[in-house]
């Protein structure tokens, strides 16, 4: 798997203390359906979702991960999670 750099579309927040950062990111599935989550780990995520472990994505696999952003905690990220889930955002993550 890529390393974090190399992912596309993404912004990488500084580590914090514990250097936990947490990710908003978006998939996209075949069937043109986009997949939008959080995570503290995003590869071993990603890899989740690609591997069929996930009932939610196991049926639409394989997977692209289309935007990822990461902030210093979980809050920030989860304001960005539901953003992106609104309709605008949706939608231009479709595009």
């Amino acid at each position: 798997m890529a390393e974090l750099a190399d992912l596309p579309a993404g912004r990488q927040a500084r580590t914090t203390q514990n250097n936990m950062i947490y990710y908003a990111y978006a998939i996209s599935l075949t069937r043109k359906y986009v997949y939008v989550g959080l995570t503290n780990n995003l590869k071993r995520r990603f890899s989740q979702h690609q591997t069929g472990k996930e009932k939610t994505t196991c049926p639409y696999k394989p997977f692209q991960l289309i935007y990822w952003e990461g902030f210093e905690n979980r809050k920030l990220d989860r304001e960005k999670e539901k953003y992106l889930k609104s309709g605008s955002e949706k939608e231009w993550l479709k595009k």
